[in-house]
């Protein structure tokens, strides 16, 4: 059995003494290839005493990005034979208490399943030396602090190209609920990959502030779509939900987020931004376990296709589309394509690189 801590069980947990067992549930999730530069080293963790533990910002049935880090703990334990727990619905007013209490529990490795999670990992790992902590999709580092990413730039640059090229406004949008690091990538290579297409396109950011409020993200659709969108892209979790919905009776085409979305919705979803994170978190187990991690970001590319790659495509998608899609994925992985950091309008962004 997988031992679970809800909120109200957690906080009792919190202010109690060491001891005790948990009620927690295990998943398992595999990391990528590390590719910034290393700070220090996890201790080595024996099979027995090996603990994962894992913050999940929304529910574990939301059939997305939660869910993938509930499930992923289930993987690490069965595969690794570690000792496991969670806690789902995290609000940002409690991140830095439910990670510091696993940390006070011993888990060798805990993981904050999501950027938004990076300020509290911040606050809590300067108190918890020998903890090393991890965060999916995210971009800090320390000396005991690592982050897990998918590459946002190659994949949001690929879902602009099939954006740009079925819309009939020149209109699009991409959709999230915050904005940081790894939203503001994948937003720019969406808006880099339309462009790729249509110069003149016009692409629209909107955000929601809630990753599973589905009536929030109705709201934010009907919006885009009064304002002449046709094609929103998508990068939510539950509230993923209400923009299928909305684009689905009112007229236009999505692109999903996370899982194949494309089945929800064949009519509406045009393809899908396809993440494998819980291999992803497997992987960054592993290395913990074996007394490997270091304070960098791993991060998986298109060139790993079992983690990160356009979904299906619906009927609706031309084969030009599928083309241009293959073709910009095929520069991407041979690197023909890549990305820099740049200045647009006086801000820090991201451009092609050797664009003019």
């Amino acid at each position: 059995m997988v031992r679970k801590l809800d909120r109200r069980t957690f906080i009792v947990w919190g202010s109690a003494a060491f001891g005790g067992s948990l009620l927690i549930k295990g998943c398992a999730s595999a990391p990528p290839t590390p590719t910034a530069s290393s700070v220090t080293s996890s201790p080595a963790a024996s099979a027995s005493a090996f603990k994962v533990a894992i913050a999940i910002p929304g529910p574990i049935t939301d059939k997305g990005w939660s869910q993938a880090g509930y499930e992923a703990m289930d993987v690490v334990k069965s595969k690794l034979g570690a000792e496991t727990a969670y806690v789902e619905k995290v609000a940002q007013a409690d991140q830095a208490e439910v990670l510091s209490d696993f940390a006070r529990r011993g888990f060798n490795l805990v993981i904050a399943h999501g950027g938004q999670f990076e300020a509290a990992v911040k606050q809590v790992a300067a108190q918890f030396p020998n903890t090393f902590f991890a965060v999916s999709d995210g971009v800090v580092t320390g000396s005991n602090i690592a982050s897990l990413q998918v590459d946002h730039l190659q994949i949001g640059y690929l879902c602009g190209i099939v954006a740009a090229q079925m819309t009939k406004s020149n209109k699009v949008a991409f959709l999230t609920a915050q904005s940081f690091a790894t939203t503001d990538q994948e937003y720019r290579g969406f808006e880099l990959g339309a462009k790729s297409v249509k110069p003149a396109i016009e692409v629209k950011a909107s955000y929601t502030n809630d990753w599973n409020d589905i009536g929030k993200a109705k709201e934010a659709t009907q919006a885009l779509l009064a304002s002449g969108v046709d094609v929103v892209y998508n990068m939510l979790d539950s509230a993923a939900l209400g923009v299928i919905q909305t684009l689905g009776e009112k007229g236009g085409y999505a692109i999903g987020y996370f899982e194949d979305q494309l089945k929800l919705a064949p009519q509406t979803v045009l393809t899908s931004a396809v993440q494998n994170y819980g291999l992803a978190i497997e992987n960054i187990a592993s290395i913990a376990k074996n007394g490997q991690m270091k304070g960098e970001i791993y991060k998986l590319g298109l060139d790993k296709p079992d983690i990160l790659r356009l979904g299906e495509f619906s009927a609706a998608v031309t084969d030009a589309t599928k083309q241009k899609a293959t073709q910009a994925k095929e520069s991407l992985i041979a690197k023909k394509i890549t990305f820099e950091e740049c200045k647009v309008s006086g801000k820090d962004s991201w451009c092609i690189k050797g664009a003019a």
